[in-house]
């Protein structure tokens, strides 16, 4: 999956992460983007894709936010904890997408334009000025690529024990105490198990569904 590793943000000055981790506007970005003027054929194609990127990166931050990832799999509902959890769904997506053809690779870093061009938003947002926004971007997509080389490793080994424990020292930092995280980390192998199933022309057309995250006793 070392693939996933190559993608990169269209500006690294670029961060932003409370639009989706608290309000992504999905239907005001989807008009802003049909905004756009040229030639005829041009704008179609191009609105034809930024429809479909637009899809699958709603679907993706939606599943972010599932309540049960924050009650019940151990993730503060806190504005870093919506950023790890929407991290996460981000990375699981771009390790299916690393092994895809022509149309997935370039709908995954449409992706991950999108998700920095959020989290730039949303540092804006929480009231931090122009000259921080970098520094605030760089440490955040610093965090993000070594979460995403963290958890590869743990998932390429099928080690769900240390996926947790990676998990927790992540999004549990200043913990005293063990918080258990073994729900959310085998909550992550399954899902990219049934990622994998996807089709191709499913990827491409921005149309995966992010699994939903079952509580422990009931059943799916």
């Amino acid at each position: 999956m070392a693939n996933a590793l190559q993608f990169v943000p269209a500006s690294v000055n670029q961060l932003s992460f409370a639009c989706n981790i608290a309000s992504f506007d999905h239907d005001a970005n989807m008009k802003a983007n049909a905004g756009n003027t040229m030639i005829f054929g041009l704008f179609k194609k191009k609105n034809s894709n930024q429809t479909i990127v637009n899809r699958q990166y709603y679907a993706l931050t939606s599943a972010a936010r599932i309540p049960v990832f924050y009650e019940d799999f151990g993730v503060p509902d806190t504005v870093m904890g919506r950023f790890e959890m929407l991290s996460i769904v981000m990375i699981l997506f771009f390790r299916r997408t690393a092994t895809s053809g022509p149309s997935g690779q370039e709908l995954a870093q449409e992706i991950v334009d999108a998700f920095f061009q959020d989290i730039d938003h949303s540092i804006r947002e929480l009231g931090i000025g122009d000259q921080g926004v970098p520094k605030r971007m760089k440490k955040l997509a610093g965090m993000f690529y070594g979460r995403l080389e963290t958890y590869a490793a743990a998932l390429d080994s099928g080690d769900e024990t240390a996926l947790a424990a990676a998990l927790h020292r992540n999004i549990h930092p200043k913990a005293t105490d063990i918080q258990d995280m073994s729900a959310l980390a085998h909550w992550m192998t399954t899902t990219e198990t049934a990622m994998s199933a996807v089709s191709e022309d499913t990827i491409s057309r921005g149309l995966l569904v992010v699994p939903q995250p079952v509580r422990e006793g009931e059943e799916q």
